[in-house]
This record gives structure tokens, C-alpha cells and sequence, in this order.
């Protein structure tokens, strides 16, 4: 998904001052980091972790309906030997 969001005045200043100071590195990171603080603070989120989990098992789900639909085809282990020698030096 993809947002534009429009800061102005004190909203701004303190963004500027957060990736300025080197707290992050973009301002969308710090936007980021924001909205995950505000989704502890108001109960949407216990712990980051938990939406990284929820991403996690979405994606494993869709990649084995790809898997199941032929759309992907799953590799054994000697075919990824072959294909990446280096990662098993």
C-alpha cells in the first residue's frame, strides 16, 4: 500500500529533526517506526514482532498457493546446490 502524507509546521519540524539527528535514516522510516509506536500505545499491536509473525504466515500461505497452482515450482535442495554452489562453500 501506498500513502502520501502532507506535514507541515511542527509536524514537520520534529520529522526533519528526527531523520537530522540520525535517529533514521529516511523520513518514511521514522514515519514507520511512528505508526508501529501508536499501534502499541493504542492495543493494535502488543509487540512488533506479532505483525512481523501475521506477514510471515501470509506470505507462506500465497507462496503455497503459487506452489499448488503450478504458478511456482518448488526447488529440492541439490537443485538449489546447483543453482547457488557459492552459498554452500
Amino acid at each position: 500500500m501506498q500513502t502520501l502524507v502532507r506535514l507541515d509546521g511542527a509536524v514537520e519540524q520534529v520529522l526533519e529533526r528526527l531523520v537530522g539527528m540520525g535517529y533514521f535514516k529516511t523520513r518514511s522510516e521514522a514515519i514507520r517506526a511512528g505508526i508501529l509506536e501508536l499501534g502499541k500505545e493504542y492495543g493494535a499491536v502488543k509487540r512488533p514482532q506479532e505483525i512481523e509473525d501475521e506477514l510471515v504466515i501470509a506470505k507462506v500461505m500465497q507462496m503455497d498457493a503459487e506452489i499448488k497452482s503450478g504458478k511456482k515450482k518448488l526447488l529440492t535442495l541439490e537443485d538449489v546446490r546447483k543453482k547457488y554452489p557459492e552459498a554452500f562453500e
